[in-house]
C-alpha cells in the first residue's frame, strides 16, 4: 500500500468523517472503497434489441368498429369500460 496526502474542504472532510464515525471505520478505508469505486472501468450499457421485448407483437385483438385501436385507443378505452360498467 502507498502512502499519500490530500486535502478536503471543510464540508467533504466533515461528511468522510461522519461516515467514517457511522460505519465504525477510518477516514482512509472510506476514501480507499469510494475511490475504487470511483476508478472502476465503467461497463458499457447493452444495447436493447427486439429479442428483449419478446412480448411485441405477442397478441391479437378484435378491434370492431374503432379500428386501428393504435389511433383511437382513447375511444377504445372509454367503450370497454362503459360496457363493463353496464354488466
Amino acid at each position: 500500500m502507498k502512502r499519500a496526502q490530500i486535502q478536503f474542504d471543510d464540508a467533504t472532510y466533515a461528511a468522510l468523517r461522519r461516515r467514517a464515525y457511522e460505519e465504525h471505520r477510518s477516514i482512509s478505508s472510506v476514501v480507499r472503497e469510494e475511490l475504487g469505486k470511483a476508478l472502476l472501468p465503467k461497463k458499457p450499457e447493452k444495447r436493447l434489441t427486439l429479442k428483449d421485448f419478446p412480448f411485441v407483437c405477442a397478441g391479437r385483438t378484435k378491434q370492431g368498429v374503432l379500428s386501428p385501436v393504435s389511433e383511437r385507443h382513447d375511444e377504445a378505452l372509454a367503450e370497454a369500460i362503459f360496457e363493463d360498467l353496464r354488466d
